[in-house]
């Protein structure tokens, strides 16, 4: 029982991400070192900021949208 506890509360932080829809940065790293290790990484900070750019279409840092 303690290990399903465990279990499930080592996927919080995931599920409360994808739930507020933050794209995981640590899951942005590990694909750009498997599948494209030629490229460049963004650091935690444009990868945050061209994913909230994406999702609110942000222009000059104001949203551009309600929902």
């Amino acid at each position: 029982m303690l290990n399903i506890i465990r279990e499930v509360f080592s996927y919080r932080k995931q599920f409360l991400s994808l739930l507020v829809g933050v794209p995981s940065y640590e899951k942005y790293v590990e694909h750009m070192r498997t599948h494209h290790p030629k490229d460049p990484i963004k650091s935690r900070k444009e990868f945050f900021c061209e994913a909230q750019e994406a999702r609110y279409n942000g222009k000059g840092g104001k949203v551009s949208r309600c929902c």
